[in-house]
């Protein structure tokens, strides 16, 4: 049947909230897989024989092959459809997880895992694109809530799952839990998709821009991921990494503004002050937010001995939190805009997380879950809101070219806040380890894991202050977003066009 849109563009109408529990199918399945891939490294070091080192490139190889396909996803969506690069990036995805549950050395996994990587870098860009276009300026903050689930769950869950996995089951079911949820989505999506517009002036594609762009990201993200592992930005090919992409992005700046709205991705769109706002807010957020959400289970798993299981289910107070506010602040950011939402999320983000910043070796649990729950609530109040309001003043026909700009600045704020906490953290470990005439070995996130138990009844308390050092890191990070957020729509947003009519037939 066919829906209009004007009755219905106050509220979310069946086939939006249809189209974003499609995609949700998708992403869930991604989300997941990063987090519980992360908790089984160890593991798949034993059991493949490597070393962690080495096992570690089964994590940044696919970091790197994402980095690679993000700039691609707009013209594919273009080009193809939205439906069609959907549903292609579903199975690779899947395609890339049987492969990797059938791996026979730890070179054919890392093989396996960029494959898996270049469809799972497709399915944030292309899912925000798609959810956006489905619901329309008016009604952006209570559809993004819904993409915000999986985004914010799977850091939760997957310890969880990933723990339970590698403690009852062998380290292939790690990637074969993803087939029958990926069968499922593509199924769904095969379904209840929409096909969406082409843009009859895509066919040809900006190759050199693509090469220069997605050079860039990879050479920003390894030497991102350097700095992690070493715990610091100062070593030569930490700095030439960065120093290359940074080059790289400038140079794709000068083409892109040269070659105009042909080029892969169009940064004339960043023009637009409240595309512009919102895509500093989404890189802010992910460094100060997501920077913070992977010192949570550290601090859980080295000070308190907690096993993945259990650090997954301490942290669940912080998705409970962020539910709960996804489900208010979507509504109100349609109502009033993200400008109002974001600063109450940025303050509830910054309470939940001040007593991390006098965390010790014996904090009260049911302390730190009540001050996770809160926050939690920042986590849903600042995040969606953000995403949504970046694309709330664009045309639906920019959305596709817009998403994978978005998506590339959430991954390289992400990675730049895990990298900039896990070097507060070991150099603070470093200073007071030294302190006490402790000698210190190894860097990154390796010396916190390299503990011996025996040593924890002395370096606890030492551990629990450097990670009390970074939350303050963090807290000042995540204050740093109230800048981005005064320049937020304060008004019930109105885009360049209507809200789109929902496509029949669903």
């Amino acid at each position: 049947m066919t829906h209009s849109a004007e009755p219905q563009s106050n509220r979310l109408d069946r086939s939006v909230i249809v189209t974003g529990l499609v995609i949700v199918s998708g992403m869930v399945m991604v989300v997941l897989d990063t987090t519980i891939v992360n908790v089984a490294l160890e593991s798949l070091s034993t059991e493949l024989d490597a070393s962690l080192s080495t096992t570690q490139w089964v994590v940044t190889g696919y970091l790197l092959a994402v980095a690679l396909v993000i700039p691609l996803t707009g013209w594919a969506m273009d080009r193809f459809g939205p439906k069609p690069t959907w549903i292609t990036a579903v199975t690779l995805f899947v395609a890339g997880s049987a492969l990797c549950a059938a791996a026979w050395s730890i070179e054919t996994l890392i093989v396996f895992r960029i494959l898996q990587g270049l469809g799972g870098g497709m399915l944030l860009p292309a899912g925000q694109a798609i959810i956006t276009r489905a619901a329309g300026p008016d009604r952006l903050g209570r559809a993004m809530a819904i993409l915000g689930v999986p985004m914010l769950l799977g850091p939760v869950l997957g310890p969880v799952i990933g723990g339970l996995l590698v403690e009852y089951t062998s380290w292939h079911w790690i990637f074969l839990v993803n087939l029958p949820v990926g069968l499922v989505a593509v199924a769904l999506a095969v379904w209840k998709l929409p096909f969406g517009d082409k843009a009859p002036d895509r066919d040809r594609l900006d190759l050199l821009g693509l090469a220069v762009l997605s050079g860039s990201l990879v050479s920003l993200l390894y030497g991102l991921s350097r700095a992690s592992s070493h715990g610091g930005f100062g070593e030569a090919d930490v700095l030439g990494w960065l120093i290359a992409g940074a080059v790289g992005l400038g140079l794709y700046t000068w083409h892109s503004l040269r070659k105009g709205k042909d080029s892969i991705v169009d940064v004339r769109l960043l023009t637009n002050k409240v595309f512009a706002a919102g895509t500093v807010s989404v890189f802010l957020v992910a460094i100060g937010l997501f920077g913070g959400m992977l010192l949570l289970p550290l601090y859980y798993q080295t000070v308190r001995g907690e096993g993945a299981l259990n650090a997954g289910l301490l942290l669940a107070p912080q998705g409970l939190g962020a539910i709960v506010a996804m489900v208010i602040g979507g509504r109100i950011t349609d109502r009033i805009g993200a400008g109002y939402v974001v600063p109450v999320g940025v303050v509830l983000a910054m309470i939940g997380t001040y007593p991390f910043t006098h965390v010790g070796s014996d904090s009260s649990y049911l302390w730190l879950s009540v001050a996770l729950f809160v926050r939690g609530m920042g986590l849903g109040s600042v995040m969606m809101p953000t995403i949504s309001a970046a694309y709330s003043d664009l045309s639906k026909e920019v959305v596709t070219r817009a998403a994978p700009t978005l998506s590339a600045i959430q991954q390289v704020g992400a990675s730049l806040g895990s990298a900039l906490l896990v070097t507060a953290l070991t150099q603070r470990l470093t200073h007071e380890l030294n302190s006490h005439k402790i000698p210190a070995s190894g860097g990154g996130t390796d010396q916190i894991g390299s503990v011996p138990p025996e040593a924890m009844p002395v370096v606890g308390p030492l551990l629990a202050d450097a990670f009390g050092y970074a939350f303050w890191v963090a807290f000042a990070l995540t204050a740093v977003i109230f800048i981005p957020a005064m320049f937020l729509p304060r008004h019930r947003p109105r885009g360049a066009d209507a809200a789109p009519a929902p496509p029949a037939g669903i």
